[in-house]
């Protein structure tokens, strides 16, 4: 398998969500498959669409069509049906990833050191 490629059982999940299968209205697809793969190289990696290789074709035909199917609310639907169908197995948080609040690090406020030197002074 390539790296960023999708595996059978994940194409297998999301195959007829997407337009241009047979049957359906418009242009039948050359290859979905390997568009949604030029789509996660790209993010994946972090390239800028230009920087795609080769092997997933021309970058200004993927980014036209990746711009088409967001204004279509195909990517949507698609996040829709993958995470009501999550697989949460390897799901995890942890502090790198939230973040906490300034005010929630334990510091004490300062109406709560005003109140207490107050006290200690009348003792």
């Amino acid at each position: 398998m390539r790296r960023y490629g999708l595996r059978d059982d994940q194409w297998e999940r999301i195959k007829d969500f997407l337009p241009g299968q047979d049957g359906h209205r418009g242009v039948t697809a050359v290859d979905n498959r390997l568009f949604v793969e030029a789509v996660l190289y790209r993010y994946r990696a972090g390239v800028p669409w230009r920087d795609l290789p080769e092997r997933f074709g021309d970058w200004k035909n993927t980014h036209r069509r990746f711009s088409r199917w967001a204004r279509a609310g195909v990517w949507k639907s698609l996040f829709k049906h993958l995470a009501d169908d999550a697989d949460n197995e390897y799901a995890m948080i942890d502090s790198t990833i939230v973040r906490a609040h300034q005010h929630s690090a334990g510091a004490l406020k300062k109406t709560a050191l005003t109140k207490r030197s107050g006290v200690a002074k009348a003792d």
